[in-house]
């Protein structure tokens, strides 16, 4: 049975504008002060870009090459850094670059299909994971978030592009880096299953002793998974004050990361990118049965819209069904009242997107990029590294929309 809920957001609504006929002269006259105000604008808006962003990625200090720290924070709604006083959060946006209206998840936007589009470039039909648990119609097999059998897992993931290139990686908790794939074995030294009660300053601290090493072996790539806001979004809804506690709690955790980082010296040479996997919405308050095409639109996989790019898999059920915003599809009819938080819609909603800062020597200071979708992140990584990566969905000239100019030239790529 479909149970639906009620819908919890309102629609954006915008001013009508109205028009009146103008004189010719009026309309001329109108028009020439419409362009020299453009120019104005344009000009000075140039000048104050030229002066606050530098044409070369500024030069390291003290480390002998280009390291990233990629933190994923579940469930981090795009706007969830505006709920409480978050100054860490804000200090790498003031100093980084942002996706001004947040970072765009793959469908469905479940967590394993879409940290993996982030480790790989992939979309979910082209990397394997099409969602968090399913049946390989093939085989028979069962897939489980516990499931660290390569044959699942398609595609390279940014570990082992490092490792390829003779670097060292390191993974803390990132869904499918306990998967020895390839070069990429998880050696205990560099790579911490997933453990769920292991305190998340203890992660923390684990990336920031890698630091300690001697410098040729500090990696060049190290990945955080932190589980939060997510498990309490999905308890009670995005709008919760146990979002904004968890939310503070992130920023005081980013704040022990840079007080880390600048202890040793070394904040400016690093670089922090700090993503989300997928948004959070209520998911309603009444139950009852509804019709096809009513809340829910039922698709066979080739003819979804080709902009979810999920059909190209034999993983993918044959008819897919896409729910709209706010309200799910259940097996069993309840007379269960709900008030939660849910994910997994198209990732055309909003309330799906995520966040993307980047902070470091490649990143300009106090610059707004357009939004863009996680799969781009792969790319970005590898270019920050000077790596040449493994093929994917990105587009090879991504960076150079975000990532400053490299300034030694010289350096040669892997």
């Amino acid at each position: 049975m479909v149970s639906h809920f009620r819908l919890l957001c309102k629609p954006i609504l915008f001013p009508t504008v109205q028009l009146r006929q103008l004189s010719t002269t009026t309309f001329f006259l109108l028009a020439a002060c419409l362009i020299l105000s453009a120019v104005s604008s344009s000009a000075s808006s140039q000048s104050s870009v030229r002066a606050s962003r530098p044409l070369l990625s500024r030069p390291l200090k003290r480390l002998a090459h280009p390291v990233v720290i990629l933190i994923s924070c579940d469930g981090f709604r795009f706007g969830y850094q505006h709920k409480t006083p978050t100054p860490n959060i804000k200090r790498l946006i003031s100093q980084g670059t942002e996706a001004e209206t947040g970072l765009i998840p793959v469908f469905p936007t479940l967590t394993f299909p879409n940290h993996n589009s982030i480790a790989t470039g992939l979309y979910p039909a082209y990397h394997g994971i099409v969602s968090n648990s399913f049946l390989d119609p093939i085989t028979g097999d069962a897939f489980t978030q516990k499931n660290f059998d390569p044959k699942w897992w398609l595609g390279e993931p940014l570990w082992e592009t490092v490792v390829n290139k003779g670097l060292n990686a390191a993974t803390y908790s990132w869904p499918g880096a306990e998967v020895n794939k390839g070069s990429w074995t998880c050696p205990k030294q560099f790579c911490s299953p997933f453990n769920e009660s292991v305190p998340f300053e203890d992660r923390v601290d684990t990336i920031l002793r890698y630091f300690d090493l001697p410098t040729s072996e500090i990696p060049a790539l190290m990945t955080l998974y932190l589980e939060d806001p997510d498990a309490q979004g999905h308890k009670v809804g995005p709008d919760h004050p146990s979002i904004t506690d968890a939310v503070a709690r992130i920023d005081k955790l980013l704040g022990r990361m840079i007080a880390g980082l600048e202890k040793r010296r070394i904040f400016e040479d690093v670089h922090v990118i700090l993503v989300g996997d997928h948004g959070m919405i209520n998911e309603g308050l009444e139950s009852g049965k509804v019709g096809n095409g009513k809340y829910l639109k039922v698709y066979l996989k080739e003819n979804l819209p080709s902009r979810l790019h999920y059909s190209d898999s034999d993983r993918i059920t044959p008819i897919v069904g896409l729910a709209d915003e706010g309200f799910k599809v259940e097996m069993n009819k309840t007379e269960a009242k709900e008030c939660a938080g849910a994910h997994g819609y198209d990732n055309a909603f909003f309330s799906m997107r995520s966040i993307f800062i980047g902070h470091g020597p490649r990143f300009a200071k106090g610059v707004k990029v357009p939004s863009f979708e996680n799969i781009q992140i792969y790319n970005l990584v590898t270019s920050i590294l000077n790596l040449h990566g493994a093929p994917n969905n990105g587009t090879s000239s991504f960076p150079k929309t975000v990532l400053l100019p490299r300034r030694n030239k010289k350096i040669p790529v892997s």
